[in-house]
């Protein structure tokens, strides 16, 4: 029998008394961008990159100001994503390396949000950048649950914007482009930066979104449509100075800028207007009423495209970018549209993180929510239902580069230790210091322990990553 044989059982059950009948189970677009920064949108504080419709995207739904990222870096924080489970727990806690992909590969055994809402009578579609399994291994899409899969498997691969090929389902399919290899390979996969460029991937994703709605219109569907912009392509920036690559800077072309910050706004802004194109469609098709649509990023902000930071301020208030634990690595912004149930120019400070989404979407879809996962739903938080919004005792997240990491955040309270487990524990209150400027440890040695018991509890050993001296 199918491990999820209990789920099929569920619905047919339950289904009637769910809050959704299947003929009205809303559709759920998760829009996922690579590496873009709290401060990166203009309704969170962007005043030189122009992002018009996701600003308006957020003026017609909800902005959450305290969402969370699964992790600080790609693999591990759509692990969180796809299986509900923190840092602690899940199987992913990492890029993986250079030649070794089984640590950063979900198993047999892993139950992803796909695979759960199967059951409920949902076609799953996963366009762009996956990071999770690649081809004949359990980790791939088409293997967690999604019906469909068009985009990268390999991040490294994901890094270039012009790749030669990309994947649809199980096929390679060829593109126009020419690449110069990387002389150096990572994650199994030798990257490079194309001296031929015809075919931008993510104008490709683009399109096969709106395709993908088309053709599921009637539903009910899930899209996770994982952007890559605006990572930058690591390996053009070693190669050629540059790793913003896009077709043309639009209108940053006559900005006295660097190729590079004026590539990293064009990205940003070439993404706004195709969310924008995806909230239109469903408009035009007379769906946007039965439809949440989600737009977040994976983590913080980065400085690999040889771009200035200082120009664009990406992490807004926030101290640190991608791979730091400080509110800058892993505050994200997070933006819920759904006309006529979420309403308009709504603001939340629920604090949630990407493992809420397993729960959220369990109620959404009326299916049962699997054990084992850290997860709680903000459906009530959608509905403007705040009275009704269970909260967390607290959200947990560790990192193993740079020596390692691992950060919990309870309350108003962040706490930070640097390296796992043996380091010293920083502690911020949130509440009254968003930047983390101010080191309030000595002041409050009972919060510190119980900052460090939560750690504790929360770090359950995997042979896939070892924590330093342990």
């Amino acid at each position: 029998m199918s491990r999820y044989c209990s789920l099929v059982l569920a619905v047919l059950l339950f289904g009637v008394s769910s809050p959704f009948c299947l003929a009205n189970k809303p559709n759920v677009i998760f829009v996922m961008a690579d590496d873009l920064g709290y401060g990166d949108l203009g309704c969170y504080g962007q005043s030189v990159i122009q992002t018009p419709r996701l600003d308006q995207m957020a003026a017609q739904g909800m902005k959450f100001t305290q969402f969370y990222a699964g992790n600080t870096v790609c693999a591990p924080s759509r692990s969180v994503l796809m299986t509900g489970q923190h840092m602690g727990h899940t199987h992913v806690r990492g890029n993986a390396g250079r030649s070794d992909m089984s640590a950063q590969t979900l198993r047999e055994q892993d139950v992803t949000v796909a695979e759960v809402i199967g059951a409920a009578g949902y076609t799953s579609g996963l366009i762009g950048k996956w990071g999770l399994g690649e081809l004949h291994s359990p980790g791939h899409p088409l293997d967690q649950g999604f019906d469909r899969f068009f985009g990268y498997l390999n991040q490294t691969h994901a890094h270039n914007y012009y790749p030669e090929f990309l994947w649809d389902g199980v096929e390679k399919i060829s593109l126009r482009n020419q690449v110069d290899p990387s002389p150096k390979s990572y994650g199994a996969f030798t990257g490079g930066t194309a001296t031929k460029r015809i075919d931008y991937s993510h104008d490709l994703f683009a399109d096969e979104a709106l395709t993908f709605i088309d053709d599921h219109q009637d539903g009910p569907f899930f899209l996770y449509l994982a952007l890559t912009i605006p990572h930058a392509n690591n390996e053009g920036s070693q190669m050629t100075g540059d790793g913003a690559e896009v077709p043309d800077y639009g209108i940053y072309q006559t900005k006295d800028w660097p190729n590079p910050d004026k590539g990293q706004a064009a990205m940003i802004t070439r993404m706004d207007s195709d969310v924008g194109r995806i909230l239109d469609r469903l408009t035009e098709l007379a769906i946007a009423e039965n439809t949440l649509v989600f737009f977040t990023s994976d983590n913080g902000p980065h400085n690999e495209a040889s771009h200035n930071t200082k120009r664009f301020n990406p992490s807004g208030p926030l101290r640190g970018i991608k791979r730091a634990l400080y509110e800058g690595g892993i505050r994200v912004p997070a933006i819920a549209w759904w006309p006529g149930t979420i309403a308009a120019g709504s603001t939340t400070d629920h604090i949630a993180y990407f493992g809420d989404f397993m729960a959220t979407m369990c109620e959404l879809t009326g299916t049962e929510v699997p054990a084992h996962i850290d997860s709680i739903s903000f459906l009530p938080t959608l509905k403007g239902d705040a009275n009704e919004q269970d909260e967390h005792e607290y959200l947990y997240w560790e990192f193993y580069e740079q020596g390692s990491r691992q950060a919990v955040r309870f309350g108003d309270w962040k706490a930070i230790r640097q390296p796992m487990m043996t380091g010293k524990i920083e502690l911020f209150n949130l509440s009254e210091d968003i930047g983390e400027t101010k080191d309030v440890a000595n002041d409050h040695p009972d919060l510190v322990k119980k900052a460090a018991a939560m750690m504790a509890e929360a770090h359950v050993p995997n042979p896939n990553w070892k924590v330093a001296g342990k």
